[in-house]
């Protein structure tokens, strides 16, 4: 399992989980966030290794469509990037404005 798609399913799983079925939430967290073997979550719910290899293949498929649709995890990437350029250059620009410090870190608590 490559360690970019794990981190990847678990903050897709971060922003989408509350739109699976407990069964696609249980197998997706087992699998990727807890690192649960199929044949773990498979003896967990007395089923096949190929109907958890199913499940978790399709359900990862489901968590890149909803981000393609909604963007959420992209959108979340991009704010932080910007919010950090933008408390880069308060820094070497601006070290004394505090409100605008503040201000940032209230957009930055937005998503927390």
């Amino acid at each position: 399992m490559e360690i970019e798609k794990t981190n990847r399913m678990n903050a897709l799983f971060e922003f989408y989980s509350t739109l699976l079925t407990q069964k696609q939430m249980n197998y997706m967290e087992m699998y990727y966030a807890d690192d649960f073997s199929l044949g773990e979550i498979a003896q967990e719910f007395a089923v096949s290794r190929q109907a958890v290899y199913d499940n978790i293949k399709r359900t990862g498929k489901i968590l890149e469509d909803y981000e393609r649709k909604l963007h959420m995890y992209s959108d979340y990437v991009v704010r932080s990037q910007l919010l950090e350029k933008l408390e880069t250059h308060l820094d070497a620009n601006y070290p004394g404005d505090t409100l605008a410090h503040d201000l940032v870190v209230k957009l930055a608590e937005i998503d927390e």
